[in-house]
């Protein structure tokens, strides 16, 4: 825990030290499209008039829009991915599961105001990150920024992504749920953000990103999202390791209603995370809108029919899974296709990650709650869909697919995921690294099989039903870690 605390007050002063060197600096001036100048007229000839270039002007309704899509983005972290994987988790596990995905918001949400959103979509670097122009929202105002949109304010359009860098590391947090330490998961969400998340959302959205100049589409997230947080994951479930007993005792989810509930908040939430990146409330949004709903349900019934062909039954949590995996696969393209690429897109998704959630024991990684077969896979599937189904009927600021006669797209969505592929691998192996030499990776055996609610927050989510689990009476080390927690004096409310 010293080590821990040290390496927070660095962080903190390291952040302070930027900020104060910052607030020296004039604030850069605002953005805005000008119309390139006008030839000189020939002489004698009558000057024509310049062409003006569109207007920035703050739309009431696109900015009423894009508010209530980042209140709907907000709540698929918390309460969405909050009970849909506190459900899947053991009783002795759901507050802290619970706990992980709520305080992401408020971590986040913080790193982003000082300077994840400036690495993000700040100034261009190289095509490779953000400057620091904007560390504190400096510069980041109450009108448009034309270079993301000329109808809301640009602090509108930083909440709105904001909440994309909160649900994004709390993905992650499905593969390594019930043995990770409270204080190496603080410190891991902080570091990942920094180091993956942020140069990956310029490299695909920010202004001047070298994938967004290369052509990738990524309408709302399939490389940015879903496939950096998978492979992090893999990588995350390999270096900790199984849980204790993986492959020898019961760990069948404690609360399947919660899942379910869970997953429909995912389901209704995800309006906004695609229809919302239109930045628009225009027609591209009802597009997005509608392709969301129907790679949602096609991806449910692509993994029930799976499911009930292979094993006899359909099941609850297969259903709600499947249509996680949907709304997944259709990110990436859900601004640039059809309703029936949208079908197709959704099908496909619920089969494959099916497939790739049943083979990771024959792989021997523990991915406790899937996110590899769901996030990495499906999300890895629809960016390449993208590449096959987009059209420019849809959106004329996209691209034609390798169906509409573009094979080229194709190949610049394949660059897109293996470039996500390789930053996510290599820096979520090198943030494990350090944060396991700073604070230590797990938690004890004995904490593990007492539960992380008491262990690492000294509570309990149910007052009734079983205390320990499924343990039952406990002895020796286990005993203390129990009673030690359960001695310690509650926090009046």
């Amino acid at each position: 825990m010293n080590r821990f605390n040290l390496a927070l007050a660095a962080l903190l002063v390291l952040g302070a030290t930027t900020l104060v060197a910052f607030a020296q600096q004039p604030a850069p001036p605002a953005a805005t499209e000008t119309a390139p100048a006008a030839p000189a007229p020939a002489a004698g000839a009558a000057a024509a008039p310049a062409p003006a270039a569109p207007a920035s002007k703050i739309d009431k309704g696109d900015t009423a829009w894009m508010l209530t899509s980042s209140v709907l983005v907000l709540m698929m972290t918390a309460p969405g991915l909050a009970l849909f994987y506190g459900g899947m988790v053991r009783q002795k596990n759901a507050l802290a599961t619970l706990m992980q995905s709520f305080i992401i918001a408020a971590v986040i949400s913080v790193q982003w105001i000082l300077w994840g959103y400036s690495l993000a979509f700040g100034p261009d670097k190289g095509g490779i990150i953000g400057g620091l122009d904007w560390v504190g929202l400096r510069g980041v105002g109450l009108e448009p920024f034309d270079a993301y949109s000329k109808t809301i304010p640009h602090q509108a359009f930083m909440l709105f992504q904001m909440m994309f860098a909160i649900i994004t590391p709390a993905l992650i947090t499905g593969t390594f749920a019930e043995r990770k330490k409270f204080s190496a998961f603080l410190l891991f969400t902080l570091l990942w953000a920094t180091f993956v998340y942020d140069p990956l959302a310029h490299w695909v959205w920010g202004d001047g990103g070298w994938l967004k100049k290369l052509g990738a589409l990524d309408f709302a997230g399939g490389t940015v999202v879903h496939i950096s947080s998978g492979v992090s994951a893999l990588v995350c479930a390999l270096m900790i390791g199984k849980r204790r007993g993986y492959g020898q005792q019961p760990m069948q989810p404690h609360n399947l209603p919660m899942t379910v509930m869970g997953a429909a908040l995912l389901w209704v939430g995800w309006f906004g995370f695609n229809a919302g990146s239109a930045l628009e409330a225009n027609g591209l949004a009802v597009s997005a809108f509608t392709a969301t709903n129907t790679g949602a349900a096609a991806a449910a019934l692509g993994w029930m029919f799976t499911e009930w062909m292979s094993r006899g039954k359909p099941t609850v949590l297969g259903a709600a899974s499947g249509a996680v995996a949907g709304l997944v696969a259709i990110t990436p393209a859900s601004g640039y296709v059809t309703p029936m690429a949208s079908v197709i897109i959704g099908v496909v998704a619920g089969a494959l990650c099916y497939t790739a959630c049943n083979i990771k024991t024959k792989l021997g990684y523990d991915d406790s709650l899937d996110v590899v077969g769901v996030h990495g896979v499906g999300g890895t599937w629809g960016a390449l869909a993208t590449g096959l189904f987009a059209t420019k009927v849809v959106n004329d600021a996209g691209g034609d697919g390798l169906f509409y006669g573009n094979p080229g797209q194709l190949w610049i969505q394949i660059v897109a995921v293996a470039a996500t592929y390789v930053l996510a691998i290599v820096m979520t192996f090198v943030i494990l690294k350090v944060v396991d030499a700073l604070v230590g990776l797990r938690v004890s055996v004995e904490d593990e099989v007492v539960g992380l609610d008491l262990s690492q927050h000294s509570e309990t989510a149910y007052a009734a039903g079983g205390g320990f689990g499924e343990f039952g009476p406990t002895a020796g080390g286990v005993a203390e870690t129990v009673r030690g927690a359960e001695g310690k004096p509650r926090v009046a409310h």
